[in-house]
């Protein structure tokens, strides 16, 4: 059978065939995910310990959940200038951009950490947040040139790729403390030595190798209103952007994001009060990272399957049980810490695939980075709100508080999918 070929129009002269769109989608898909196993690893390092860092430098507990703000709240800011520059320029250009900001952040945290400069740690997280908003931008490339029916899966694809370095990131805590105290820097400065070399990494990787942009090529595409007819790539094309499914896509990710950066930003506090060493907090967090990601490719094939309504309100009642869970096992209990943290990074991953999917389903090429960038804002300062009031929370009440009230604002999210089934499956 003879290929059907697409001439991209505007920005690129030549054929496209069915089967060159197929390989340059799964290279996309490549790329995108080498670059995030050097983006989790730089996430997921500093999230473990920026809160132990703070609680060092200013020496109370009560501003313990502001390193995570100031990174939730620099990785808004982020957002949405990964989010224009994807859309001016393309992918490339935006996530490189981002992946950048991201290390120049670290290597601030880590100097402010030799002098014991307070106003310059609180910088740096501003710029180390971009990082974070990168590497969840970096989950929209993989969406550019799927069809559909294969949306979560893409995510997915791209998500679970971080899980590597996501997981290995907190379980160098203390490989990498050792390695800075011997070369004269703080231990808990360490893990943002390793954040900077990934975020820089993830940069270099996603320069050189993201070629041709996926963005680019899916915008020609529709604006030329020209698609492959087989069930591979791309399909038929949404022309009208859904404002109700942006919305309630939108409103899944942020509460999601509240839940989990609020309970995750306090359980090492909480668990140091109990007499866990850092290994241990290295561990609970890393299995709730791996969560958070390593399930991904099952969940992506589900939401495709089963429809974004019905995981978005398995996100909720999987982030009720973590709340529960964490409210009410025993500070000293290592396992139950794993399964509450472990649920929770779960409810968080059906949470973002399911509401990202509704996001990319409700808009189109001509606005679709900018909108995700816009959507990735209200999430990270809905997180940063989460994580500020989280040590606010804890110092005048307690742990088992902030994981209850958790636990039940998750509940939002069943009547907010009931109410959009009608029109969003």
């Amino acid at each position: 059978m003879q290929l059907e070929r697409i001439r991209v129009s505007e920005t690129h002269s030549e054929v496209w065939s069915t089967e060159r769109l197929k390989n340059l989608y799964k290279r996309t898909l490549i790329v995108v995910s080498i670059s995030q196993i050097f983006g989790g690893a730089g996430l997921a390092a500093g999230v473990t310990v920026g809160a132990l860092l703070a609680r060092q430098m200013l020496g109370t507990d009560a501003y313990a959940g502001i390193p995570s703000a100031l990174l939730t709240l620099g990785s808004a800011g982020a957002a949405l200038l990964v989010g224009r520059l994807s859309q001016a320029y393309g992918r490339r250009t935006g996530l490189s951009t981002g992946f950048m900001i991201g290390g120049i952040g670290a290597i601030g945290v880590i100097i402010a950490a030799i002098i014991n400069s307070v106003s310059l740690l609180f910088a740096s997280l501003l710029f180390y947040g971009a990082g974070s908003a990168t590497n969840l931008q970096a989950r929209y490339a993989g969406t550019d040139l799927a069809n559909s029916k294969q949306r979560a899966t893409a995510i997915s694809i791209a998500m679970v790729f971080t899980t590597f370095g996501a997981v290995a990131g907190p379980n160098m805590v203390n490989v990498m403390g050792n390695f800075s105290k011997s070369i004269g820097v703080p231990s808990l400065a360490g893990p943002f030595i390793l954040a900077a070399a990934a975020y820089i990494l993830a940069c270099v990787v996603l320069f050189i190798m993201l070629r041709p942009d996926p963005l680019v090529i899916a915008r020609s595409l529709e604006t030329s209103n020209q698609v492959t007819t087989d069930k591979g790539i791309l399909g038929t094309t949404e022309q009208i952007e859904n404002k109700r499914g942006i919305i309630v896509g939108a409103t899944i990710m942020v509460v999601t994001q509240i839940v989990m950066v609020a309970i995750m930003t306090m359980t090492p506090v909480h668990m140091m009060h109990h007499g866990h060493n850092l290994g241990a907090v290295g561990m609970v967090i890393g299995f709730h990272i791996g969560a958070m990601y390593l399930p991904s490719l099952v969940t992506g094939v589900l939401v495709d399957k089963l429809g974004r309504t019905a995981m978005s309100i398995a996100s909720g009642t999987t982030l009720l049980l973590a709340g529960l869970i964490a409210a009410f096992a025993p500070g000293d209990s290592f396992v139950m810490l794993v399964i509450a943290l472990s649920l929770l990074g779960l409810g968080w991953n059906f949470g973002l695939i399911s509401g990202t999917a509704l996001i990319v389903d409700s808009t189109t090429t001509s606005t679709r980075a900018k909108t995700q960038g816009k959507v990735d804002v209200m999430i990270a300062l809905s997180g940063a709100a989460g994580s500020a009031l989280s040590g606010l929370i804890v110092a005048g009440s307690s742990y088992l508080t902030l994981s209850l009230a958790g636990g039940i604002l998750s509940l939002l999210l069943i009547p907010v999918v009931i109410w959009s089934r009608r029109k969003i499956t």
